[in-house]
């Protein structure tokens, strides 16, 4: 299939590793420039270069506006557009409602729900530019349905979904697409190392996912392949909230 994203620009934040980085790969080979943000300078920068003349790395904190006007600013001396945003990074930690602290549930809002609402602000005069584009927000499982132990993080997921949702609606005049994607247990670093030598059989396909299977939806709905897509939410779970 082809994607249209040749000549055409996407940053995607937390692109030093796991899912990020496997969208920064499948964007690029689809033809498209990618500005890869992160705050691990070491990985992201290890990254855009594995994409050549097709990567920039930015040193990004998602939670400061003015890291994002730096962020979006790099992307257009580069490569003189943008035409899609992938809000990617995020942390997940997790405690019962009972355990869980203030700071770190701050620490999550600020991350998971305040980054992303200043990333559509701080891209959207670029996506006006052009004429329109794709926002991607990449929320959770736990953003679609409840989780023991995932008070704060389910409570920025949520968020995240009701975000999408609000500025599909606020931004369709412009020719900007807004949709969320919902991942499951997907085998990256930031699962994995919670998790080591858990047991996934019980999931209806039998197994974790890999970055790629998430990859590749969040790429569709940044092309042209999902043009009357918009305020939509796709879960990416192997089937765990389908019952």
């Amino acid at each position: 299939m082809s994607y249209g994203l040749e000549g055409k620009a996407v940053l995607i934040t937390g692109a030093g590793r796991g899912q990020g980085a496997a969208e920064a790969r499948l964007f690029a080979e689809a033809g498209a420039r990618v500005v890869v943000t992160d705050v691990r300078e070491e990985e992201g920068r290890a990254v855009a270069k594995s994409l050549g003349g097709q990567g920039l790395f930015v040193r990004h904190d998602v939670t400061e506006a003015e890291s994002w006007a730096s962020a979006v600013a790099a992307g257009l001396e580069a490569f003189g557009r943008l035409d899609a945003l992938v809000n990617n990074a995020a942390l997940w930690r997790t405690a019962s409602v009972e355990d869980e602290t203030y700071e770190n549930f701050e620490t999550l809002v600020r991350v998971n729900l305040l980054g992303p609402f200043l990333g559509i602000q701080a891209v959207l005069p670029a996506l006006r530019e052009v004429g329109g584009g794709s926002i991607v927000n990449v929320s959770s499982t736990a953003g679609l349905v409840g989780i023991r132990g995932h008070a704060a993080y389910g409570s920025t997921k949520f968020g995240l979904r009701g975000l999408t949702r609000s500025a599909a609606l606020d931004l369709a005049g412009y020719g900007v697409r807004v949709n969320s994607v919902h991942p499951g247990a997907v085998d990256t670093p930031m699962i994995s190392s919670a998790s080591a030598g858990r047991d996934w059989s019980h999931l209806p396909l039998g197994r974790m996912g890999r970055p790629e299977e998430v990859g590749e939806l969040v790429l569709f709905l940044a092309s042209e392949a999902s043009s009357y897509i918009t305020g939509a939410e796709f879960a990416v779970d192997g089937g765990s909230t389908a019952g």
